[in-house]
């Protein structure tokens, strides 16, 4: 099994960037499948990670009328700016949940959704404000702790990070988008085995859903073993879409000459 020395920056970059490439992909194709004419109705209530980018441009715009309509409603004001983030318009759905924060100072959920946006648009230091705010030290949220985590993880601030996620667990024992959320901080390391150990913990406990397992394929790939990457993500979409994932990856590793990288240092280790 291959693994990523931390002094290995660039490989580690390539994790980063290959990691938010193929988990937006594998987005893509798992919506694919479920890609209907529905209405928005129906799908107000699925989150917005398992919509297709035809259903999400048609949510986008009835959550945009209505949020015109009433634009200090908390409900669609937050379900409007995660829309608009998975569409690629981060600098809009920051502006709402923005205002949404203004107008809802006191809300935690709020917060707590204003805190994803900012960190979506790369505005780490007051996502983690906004976070820390929303939460309430008497009666701890397990998903703030996890989400001020996450974000501490993208600042470099592993131990702290890593602190968060066993606080988060001691919540929320056994809870799957914790123990993935852990995965992908070793994954950020470079540590892609203990990454994979925590990913198949993941994917192991109750209420794993599609995500935890593509994030499992993730680390699998990164690792070289692609025909295993492949399999796993053919368990949540087509295998024409798990194989196109894969072969992204894989080309991703050869056009940074990582791969070789990878496999050098294995060699260098044993």
């Amino acid at each position: 099994m291959l693994s990523v020395q931390n002094e290995k920056l660039p490989a580690r970059k390539l994790l980063l960037v290959s990691a938010a490439a193929i988990l937006a992909l594998g987005l893509s194709g798992c919506a694919d499948k479920r890609m209907t004419t529905g209405s928005i109705n129906r799908d107000h209530s699925r989150p917005v990670e398992t919509l297709s980018t035809s259903e999400l441009d048609a949510e986008a715009e009835a959550l945009g009328r209505a949020y015109t309509r009433n634009t200090k409603n908390a409900q669609v004001a937050m379900r409007y700016a995660a829309v608009l983030q998975m569409t690629g318009r981060t600098d809009q759905g920051l502006a709402v949940m923005r205002k949404a924060a203004i107008d809802f100072p006191e809300e935690r959920s709020v917060l707590a959704a204003y805190g994803k946006a900012l960190a979506s648009a790369g505005q780490l230091e007051p996502a983690l404000d906004a976070v820390r705010r929303a939460q309430t030290p008497e009666f701890p949220d397990w998903k703030l702790v996890s989400a001020e985590a996450a974000i501490l993880d993208q600042l470099g601030q592993t131990a702290q990070a890593r602190e968060l996620y066993r606080k988060a667990l001691d919540l929320k024992p056994n809870e799957p988008s914790i123990l993935s959320n852990l995965g992908m901080s070793y994954v950020l390391e470079g540590d892609l085995k203990s990454a994979e150990k925590h990913m198949r913990a993941a994917v192991d406990a109750p209420g794993a859903d599609s995500r935890v397992r593509q994030n499992l394929a993730l680390v699998v790939g990164l690792q070289g073993r692609f025909k295993e990457a492949e399999q796993i993500a053919a368990q949540e979409m087509s295998p024409e879409q798990a194989q196109a994932n894969v072969a992204y990856l894989r080309s991703m590793l050869a056009q940074q000459n990582a791969w070789s990288q990878l496999e050098t240092e294995e060699r260098n280790t044993n």
